[in-house]
């Protein structure tokens, strides 16, 4: 939403003290995982009619060279031909009560929409780069795919100064690599919008998939993996490719935990775990009978 005229902006015209300050190393990759993309995008349809982009913080863990976005949220900005407004207070009450939750994560950097780069984004670049000194700030730009003749995708920048005398609002954006990465957990949850996202609209589900439907999805994927390891198995030893020793110890590493030994101690396990199940059972419907005879007599 935009800035109102009784809020506490500050407006980012004036040069920063900090601004000639010593940088940090330059990142030399930035990864970025589902959850921040999900909240700048959530961040841009809630935008009102009058906002081109939007703007917000970007959260998460850095080392030298590299930069891992975990998360983002949103910063109440305005911009007109003129000047442009931050929000600061309520952006660092936001990264306050974030700090609380998730006190491993610092702000690294900030995000836009689209991709417009102009003396705006070097002054609110400046801003960031003053919340993450000694460190680079690093810039992500979300393009939304919504504009005729520019496709979706995620870009990363750093800046860097120009002119003998380097003011705030006179950068350049040099764009560094940019990954998108997701842990394992999150793999059936990215799968379930992807398949949502390729059927058209009057068939796309509005509930999530059962568990009895996910689990059919991930049996066939694992089948499906099994038949392509059958193939290349298969047409090594028939001597039409050649094999990769480096593949081939791979699936030793893989497929020799099924052994003989392990496969009986986890039936005899799970057997042993069945057994014990049905004893309690039987306990506890047998206790039942006592204190329901015992009532009857107590009554009579």
């Amino acid at each position: 939403m935009p800035l109102g005229p009784s809020s506490s902006a500050i407006y980012l015209q004036n040069p920063s003290p900090l601004a000639n300050a010593a940088p940090g190393r330059t990142p030399t990759a930035v990864t970025i995982h589902p959850v921040a993309l999900f909240s700048i995008l959530d961040h841009y349809l809630r935008r009102t009619d009058e906002q081109e982009r939007v703007i917000g913080t970007l959260l998460g863990t850095r080392t030298d060279t590299e930069v891992e976005v975990r998360s983002a949220f949103a910063v109440l900005h305005s911009e007109t031909s003129e000047q442009v407004a931050v929000d600061m207070e309520y952006h660092r009450s936001m990264y306050e009560l974030h700090h609380k939750v998730n006190p491993k994560e610092v702000i690294v950097g900030w995000y836009s929409t689209g991709s417009t780069l102009n003396t705006y984004s070097a002054l609110i670049q400046n801003f960031y780069s003053q919340e993450t000194s000694p460190q680079q700030a690093i810039h992500v730009a979300l393009d939304t795919g919504v504009e005729d003749g520019k496709s979706a995708g995620v870009k990363a920048y750093v800046s860097s100064p120009v002119g003998i005398f380097p003011k705030p609002e006179n950068c350049v954006f040099v764009p560094i690599p940019c990954e998108l990465r997701f842990h394992e957990a999150e793999r059936s949850g990215l799968d379930l919008l992807t398949t949502t996202a390729s059927l058209p609209s009057s068939e796309s589900p509005l509930q999530p998939a059962t568990d009895l439907e996910i689990l059919e999805k991930s049996l066939q994927s694992v089948h499906d993996m099994l038949d392509r390891v059958l193939a290349y198995v298969q047409k090594v030893l028939a001597g039409e490719i050649e094999g990769n020793r480096a593949v081939g110890r791979y699936l030793m590493d893989t497929l020799g935990a099924s052994t003989d030994e392990i496969e009986k101690g986890g039936f005899n396990t799970s057997l042993q775990d069945t057994l014990m199940i049905s004893y309690l059972a039987n306990l506890v419907r047998s206790q039942a009978e006592i204190s329901s005879r015992l009532a009857l007599t107590t009554s009579s």
